[in-house]
């Protein structure tokens, strides 16, 4: 009985083996052989079931095995595309440049350039990022609102262009706020100067020019502190932040100076660093 049992659990082993061999047989060869139309169409289905990798490596053998079919450009774009959601940004970046350089003139050079955008832009909220991949964000998108400026991608651009601005004059609140707590007044006024000179069309410009009335305060400097306020009011009268920055300065005996714009441009300057 037991060598009958294990013969039949030696022939069970050998038939999955070579059901295994077949399969392998059977599967590997069919996206080896297929054409480019094929190829092509498999990579789509691969990444509607968001099968990233495959997809791109049907769509490399497009490149690499018919490098002269009218499907090659397009499969360049469809990989960069592929990597771009697996968020394999670099990857995307790199065959996107190469695109860029070698296509010119091609139909889908503005998408392109936008998903270049992308790849950047995507990676604004990624706490381990620093500032640099904001700006180079930016950049790409400056870049393609130049380049293609009546373009479905540069109208999209241009809404993203302004929540990087927003983002990056986030990041100067969130250190002048460290340094306002911490009673490092000088180095507080730099970021939130850097708030209102570069990125005065944010939403952080009226919360900027109040914590810049109370560092001035902080460093005694009365005039530049008034001066501020009253820019903060001229531009933005029913603002909580100016009421805010109104109360400081009573608070400390200060008289706020009238918001019009001929004391404004009389006692307002640039804040030296």
């Amino acid at each position: 009985m037991v060598s009958v049992f294990r013969l039949h659990i030696f022939i069970l082993f050998c038939f999955l083996a070579a059901c295994t061999v077949s399969e392998k047989k059977v599967a590997g060869p069919v996206v080896d052989e297929m054409q480019p139309d094929a190829l092509f169409e498999h990579s789509k289905n691969q990444i509607s079931q968001k099968k990233y990798i495959k997809a791109s490596e049907a769509l490399s053998r497009i490149e690499t095995q018919f490098p002269h079919s009218y499907l090659a450009s397009h499969a360049s774009i469809m990989k960069a595309y592929a990597y771009y959601k697996d968020s394999l940004y670099d990857d995307a970046i790199l065959v996107l440049n190469r695109y860029i350089n070698e296509h010119r003139a091609a139909e889908d050079i503005a998408y392109a350039y936008y998903l270049k955008a992308l790849c950047y832009y995507d990676q604004i909220n990624d706490v381990r990022k620093d500032q640099e991949i904001t700006l180079k964000a930016m950049a790409a998108l400056s870049d393609l609102i130049k380049r293609f400026p009546n373009t479905e991608y540069a109208q999209d651009a241009l809404l993203k262009v302004d929540l990087a601005r927003n983002y990056l004059a986030g990041k100067e609140m969130d250190v002048g706020r460290f340094y306002l707590k911490r009673h490092h007044f000088a180095a507080a006024v730099n970021r939130f100067q850097k708030v209102i000179e570069d990125y005065q069309t944010t939403i952080h410009t009226e919360e900027a020019l109040h914590r810049l009335t109370e560092a001035y305060l902080s460093l005694g400097l009365v005039e530049e502190a008034q001066a501020t306020a009253a820019v903060l009011g001229y531009n933005f009268p029913g603002s909580d932040w100016y009421a805010d920055s109104y109360k400081v300065l009573q608070d400390v005996g200060v008289v706020p100076r009238k918001s019009n714009s001929a004391w404004i441009m009389k006692v307002w300057e640039k804040p030296k660093s």
